[in-house]
C-alpha cells in the first residue's frame, strides 16, 4: 500500500508540522488533489497527493513536527501501486502537473515503504502489552487496536495502557522522531510524564525536559502559585503563564534575526519627509482607468523610489559575502515586503522588481501581500531577497531600527503619514503637511555613511517631490 512520504519542499527543510488534513479515513483521493497543510520554516505549504485511490490510514497527527522522509499518510489497496515514473507536481500550481518550473515533490519521494515494525508475540502479561501497544504506535496505529503476530497474523488484542502495571523503563510510548530527540537531547524518555494523545511522550515534553523544566513541575509550580494568588485578590482560575512552542515561521525569523543582528555591523539613519506630494500623486493614480483594479498607496511611490535610487548607489543592493571575503554586487533587485501574519513574519519578495513598470509593481506587490496575509506563501517566494522595506506605518509606528535579513546589505523602515506643522523651506510659514519618517539600515562593513546618506537622502527626495524620478 503505497505511503506518502513528507518531501522536501525546497530551500533544504529538514521538518515541518502538519497543521491540517482535508482529507480522512475512508475518503478516494485523486493525483494532485490537496490532502494536507504543512508548517515548514519559511511557510504554510499545501501538499497535493502523488497516489489515488482510498485513504486507509492517517499516519500524523495535527500539530506534530516530523522529519522530511517520514510517512504521513497511506493510500490505496495493495493492488494499487505507485505509478513506475513518479508524477512531477508544480508546488506553484498543486492541480498542474508535468515538469514544469515549480519545485517537484514526488522527485524526491523515491524511496519504497522501509521494513513497518510489528508487534511481535511474546508472553503474557502487562510487559508484553505494552511492547504490541508501542509496536503498533511507531507503525502509526492506535496504541489501542489489534495488532498481529509476524508469525502466524493472529490478532492479539492489547491492553489500555492505564490499567497495564507495566515497569517505568517500558512506560513510555513516543514516535520514533520524537525517541531520537531525546537521545539526541540526553533525555530519558522513560522519566517523563507523557502530556501528547493517547498518553504519549510529545515533542514538548522532551525540549522542556531538556531545558529543565518538564511539564509535570510547570503543573506543580502552578499549584503553589494559585494560593498566593488569590491572596492578592486575583482570579484562582485562570492561568499566569502560558509556554507556547518555539517552532515553524517564527522559530526560523528569530534565528535569522539572531544571526544577522550578531554578524553584520548595522548602522541606522533617519530622515523626516514631506509626503505631501506623494499622497497627492497617490490619488491622481487611483484615479487612474489602468490602476482602479489596483490598491494604490504610498508604499508603491516609495517601492519605486528605491529602485530608482539604487542607481546611483548599488552598494545597497549588494551583498557581502564573508566566506569568499567580497562584495557580490547584483543587477537585478528582489525587493521584499515585511508582512506580519499570524505565524510569525514572513518576507516575501518581488523578484525583479526593477524591470516592472509602476503598474505592473502595483499589481505584483497587491499580490504578494495577499498571499502573505493568507498565510499561503511559498519558499521560493521567500528566498534570494536582496532589499528589504518594513511598513512599521500601518501600525500607526513612526519608525524604527530594523535588523537587516539575512543575504542582504539594508533595510528601510517607512513610518506612519500622519498630518503635522511644517515650516515652508520657502516662505518660513508654519503648514499642515503630511509627513512621515524614514529609517535605513544597513551594514558598515561595505556600506560607508556617504553611500547610506546618499541613497536615502534620494528616497527621501523622490517622496518629496516626485517629479524628481525623472533625474535618476
Amino acid at each position: 500500500m503505497p505511503e506518502y512520504k513528507l518531501p522536501d519542499v525546497g530551500e533544504g527543510l529538514t521538518e515541518a508540522e502538519i497543521v491540517a488534513w482535508h482529507v480522512k479515513v475512508g475518503d478516494v483521493v485523486a493525483i494532485n488533489q490537496v490532502v494536507v497543510e504543512i508548517e515548514t520554516a519559511k511557510s504554510i505549504v499545501e501538499l497535493p497527493s502523488p497516489y489515488e485511490g482510498e485513504v486507509s490510514a492517517i499516519l500524523v497527527e495535527v500539530g506534530e513536527t516530523v522529519p522530511v522522509g517520514t510517512p504521513i499518510i497511506a493510500i490505496g489497496e495493495p493492488a494499487a501501486a505507485a505509478p513506475e515514473a513518479p508524477v512531477e507536481i508544480d508546488l506553484s500550481n498543486p492541480a498542474a502537473s508535468g515538469g514544469g518550473e515549480g519545485e517537484s515533490l514526488v522527485g524526491r519521494n523515491k524511496a519504497d515503504r522501509g521494513p513497518v515494525r510489528r508487534a511481535r508475540k511474546v508472553s503474557s502479561g502487562a510487559a508484553a502489552a505494552h511492547m504490541q501497544a508501542q509496536a503498533a504506535f511507531e507503525s502509526g496505529a492506535s496504541p489501542l487496536v489489534e495488532a498481529e503476530d509476524d508469525a502466524i497474523g493472529t490478532p492479539v488484542p492489547s491492553t489500555p495502557a492505564e490499567t497495564a502495571p507495566v515497569p517505568a523503563a517500558a512506560h513510555a510510548l513516543a514516535k520514533p522522531p520524537v525517541r531520537k530527540l531525546a537521545k539526541d537531547l540526553g533525555v530519558d524518555i522513560a522519566t517523563l510524564t507523557p502530556t501528547g494523545p493517547n498518553g504519549t511522550v510529545s515533542r514538548e515534553d522532551v525540549e522542556s525536559a531538556a531545558a529543565g523544566t518538564s511539564s509535570q513541575a510547570g503543573a506543580d509550580a502552578a499549584e503553589v502559585s494559585r494560593p498566593l494568588a488569590g491572596a492578592r485578590g486575583t482570579s484562582t482560575t485562570g492561568e499566569r503563564e502560558r509556554r507556547e512552542p518555539v517552532k515553524g515561521v517564527r522559530k526560523m525569523m528569530a534565528q535569522a534575526m539572531s544571526r544577522s543582528a550578531f554578524t553584520s555591523p548595522h548602522v541606522t539613519e533617519w530622515v523626516t519627509v514631506d509626503a505631501t506630494r506623494t499622497m497627492e500623486l497617490v490619488e491622481r493614480l487611483r484615479s487612474r482607468r489602468e490602476f482602479r483594479e489596483v490598491k494604490v498607496s504610498p508604499l508603491l511611490v516609495l517601492a519605486r523610489a528605491c529602485m530608482l535610487a539604487m542607481r546611483r548607489t548599488p552598494e545597497i543592493n549588494s551583498w557581502w559575502d564573508d566566506a569568499a571575503q567580497e562584495v557580490v554586487y547584483k543587477s537585478y533587485v528582489n525587493l521584499g515586503i515585511a508582512a506580519a501574519t499570524p505565524r510569525g513574519l514572513v518576507v516575501p519578495n518581488v523578484k525583479d522588481a526593477e524591470s516592472l513598470s509602476l503598474l505592473e509593481l502595483a499589481q505584483a506587490l497587491n499580490a504578494l501581500t495577499a498571499t502573505a496575509r493568507d498565510g499561503k506563501t511559498q519558499p521560493a517566494e521567500m528566498s534570494d531577497g536582496t532589499f528589504t522595506i518594513t511598513n512599521v506605518g500601518v501600525f500607526g509606528v513612526d519608525a524604527g531600527t530594523p535588523i537587516i535579513n539575512p543575504g542582504e546589505s539594508a533595510i528601510l523602515c517607512f513610518g506612519a503619514i500622519r498630518k503635522q506643522p511644517w515650516v515652508d523651506p520657502v516662505t518660513g510659514e508654519i503648514v499642515a503637511r503630511d509627513l512621515t519618517t524614514l529609517a535605513l539600515s544597513f551594514d558598515h562593513r561595505h556600506i560607508d555613511g556617504e553611500k547610506g546618506s546618499r541613497f536615502l537622502a534620494d528616497v527621501a527626495g523622490m517622496l518629496e517631490d516626485p517629479a524628481t524620478a525623472l533625474l535618476f
